[in-house]
């Protein structure tokens, strides 16, 4: 009987424990504690060193972390050569499109607090979106177009599986690229000040769709366009909301939409290439399809929130992120989302679609995913969920083996994206 009680003490025991470990937040870690070798985990400065060396880049940071341990956190070269600044690993980024992931989880917060739900039409909460229309012909002589009524309403659910019809603008295909500039539709990062994510969702609904809802997937601003929906179900900015419920409980205090003046020199240097290919500071304001100031983190009085890509962050907060994402919801002691929704934001939600035309490659609610269909084509495990952003930063949150990490450029357009893969290789390869 004794024996009997101190086994069911250890199993509660070993229970509780490792709950705690897994809502842990990030801590220092050696390698070898968490089954890497510290001497193959070096690989990773050697490849960076031979892009900075060959011009292609100017520096990056490193992140991975193993059973909610760093194990490598680095800046390598520089953030700004010509200044002789060198790459600090809590220099602040773009993070772009990973703000995608943030947004996603908010609205699944919503989707828990029963305040809307995934198969919910969006016009029942943003009316402007109702009745959409898919657009028939278009006219690129004067950007004019036709189009005919759509099958049925967006869904939310569509919304985050990027399958609503709803394109980008200012980095979308030729014609939607006319279709939106013509409407003043703009992409949400490099904003100039003055626009509002009102305005600019407000502006979109009355565009056509490129196809019928739920029919393809179509990478577009339906991220900004659940941005909106936060901001009008929750009765505060899309940055209140970040910022009260998932931003402070994390305790990710260098993530941002525009970043406090105290912070703006943290600001990394974003770079663009030359005739050679080589990698030099971006000017202040360039064109992509309509303005694109450089430096928007900094803007003063910034006022446009943009859900699919406006913030910026660290690779350290970014991770903290993942952590909570990897741990199930929790982060130290701080319960974000259920594995419910976590559960359902990693499967496929896009039946016999794919992201990629040429691969079958899924996609969940906010993430790419690592199925049977694909899986095998990288080094990362079975159910790993992952994406990126603009500026040629990618991450990847691996649950079999425990794994966050991310890999963090500041640099459009990139030739030599090929070293987010090496750099996924390396973490692997590294592994005992």
């Amino acid at each position: 009987m004794q024996f009997c009680y101190r086994f069911l003490f250890l199993f509660c025991f070993g229970i509780l424990f490792q709950s705690s470990i897994s809502a842990q937040g990030l801590v220092p870690g050696l390698p070898e504690k968490n089954g890497f070798s510290a001497e193959r985990l070096a690989r990773i400065d050697k490849i960076v060193q031979q892009y900075i060396d060959s011009g292609w880049i100017n520096g990056a940071i490193g992140l991975v972390a193993r059973n909610g341990q760093i194990v490598y956190h680095k800046g390598l070269g520089f953030d700004n050569k010509a200044a002789g600044k060198p790459m600090a690993k809590d220099a602040i980024f773009r993070i772009a499109s990973q703000t995608k992931a943030i947004t996603s989880v908010a609205v699944m917060q919503l989707v828990e607090n029963g305040q809307l739900l995934l198969d919910d039409p969006i016009s029942k909460y943003i009316p402007a979106f109702r009745k959409p229309r898919v657009l028939e012909k278009f006219n690129k002589e004067d950007s004019s177009f036709t189009s005919i009524p759509a099958k049925k309403e967006i869904s939310i659910r569509e919304l985050l599986t990027h399958t609503s019809g709803i394109g980008y603008a200012q980095i979308g295909d030729p014609t939607t690229n006319a279709i939106y500039a013509k409407a003043g539709v703009v992409g949400g990062i490099g904003v100039q000040a003055g626009m509002t994510l009102s305005k600019n969702i407000l502006a979109l609904a009355k565009l056509p769709l490129l196809h019928q809802p739920g029919e393809k997937w179509t990478y577009g601003l339906n991220t900004d366009v659940l941005g909106y929906l936060i901001e009008v179900v929750s009765g505060i900015s899309l940055d209140a909301y970040f910022k009260k419920y998932i931003f402070d409980p994390i305790g990710m205090s260098d993530t941002y939409f525009y970043l406090p003046k105290e912070k703006q020199a943290r600001l990394a240097m974003l770079h663009t290439e030359d005739s050679l290919k080589h990698a030099t500071p971006m000017p202040s304001v360039i064109r992509i399809n309509g303005q694109f100031d450089r430096d928007y983190p900094n803007t003063v009085g910034g006022t446009f929130y943009s859900g699919g890509g406006g913030l910026v962050s660290t690779a350290l907060d970014y991770a903290k992120f993942m952590q909570m994402l990897l741990n199930g919801g929790d982060y130290n002691g701080k319960h974000i989302i259920s594995k419910a929704s976590l559960r359902l934001m990693t499967t496929n939600q896009i039946g016999n679609l794919s992201r990629n035309p040429q691969k079958d490659v899924k996609f969940g609610l906010g993430f790419e995913l690592v199925t049977a269909s694909n899986y095998g084509q990288s080094y990362v495990s079975m159910d790993s969920f992952f994406w990126g952003g603009m500026f040629s930063s990618t991450y990847w949150i691996d649950p079999r083996e425990k794994i966050v990490a991310q890999f963090v450029l500041q640099m459009y357009p990139s030739s030599h994206g090929d070293i987010n893969e090496k750099f996924k290789v390396q973490v692997y390869q590294a592994l005992q």
